[in-house]
């Protein structure tokens, strides 16, 4: 079946390149909170490492970085894929 309007459809290249720019958004935020949480100067509202708020020792947007890192190279390599 053809569609009249095919402007109107998500194709699977767009598709990837949001969650690409999603992702890289994503990256960079958490890996700012990332470096901030155990490198940088934080209040004192921050957990330190190991303290309730964490898991298993480390801050919750370390893993959000890797999350997102991961995310973004599977777009990535789908981008780069030929058909």
């Amino acid at each position: 079946m053809r569609y009249k309007y095919k402007s109107l459809f998500m194709t699977k290249k767009s598709a990837l390149q949001i969650i690409l720019g999603i992702s890289l958004f994503g990256v960079a935020f958490s890996g700012t909170l990332s470096y901030q949480e155990i490198w940088g100067t934080c209040t004192a509202d921050c957990p330190v490492p190991g303290a309730p708020g964490s898991i298993l020792g480390f801050p919750a947007c370390v893993y959000g970085f890797f999350m997102y890192l991961i995310l973004s190279v599977v777009a990535g390599l789908g981008l780069k894929a030929k058909k």
